[in-house]
């Protein structure tokens, strides 16, 4: 799936099929922050613990995100929700065609 056939699912209101982590970021963008947050604290490695930094920065909990950044091996960010949840969704689905870890 692409960046932006990723963007029209949102549109059209379809949870798309894919991993756990595409499928959180989703179910955020639709407003759905609590379901986002339940896909991913089930999944393990560092793009989850980015997803899950991304979200408790989204709530406002910055002591609960900067755990979860240093788990991912990221540093804190303060930029734009938005263009951090466009970098995620960018990274996990280039992830998902290969397997790959990329981000």
């Amino acid at each position: 799936m692409t960046f932006d056939e990723f963007r029209a699912s949102l549109a059209a209101g379809q949870e798309p099929p894919g991993p756990p982590l595409v499928r959180a970021l989703w179910h955020d963008a639709r407003g759905n922050w609590d379901t986002a947050h339940r896909i991913a604290q089930d999944v393990p490695g560092a793009d989850a613990a980015w997803v899950h930094a991304y979200l408790h920065r989204k709530e406002g909990d910055s002591g609960n995100a900067a755990y979860w950044y240093r788990r991912a091996g990221r540093t804190p960010t303060d930029g734009r929700l938005e263009d951090e949840w466009t970098a995620l969704a960018r990274a996990l689905l280039n992830t998902s065609r290969d397997g790959s870890a990329s981000a």
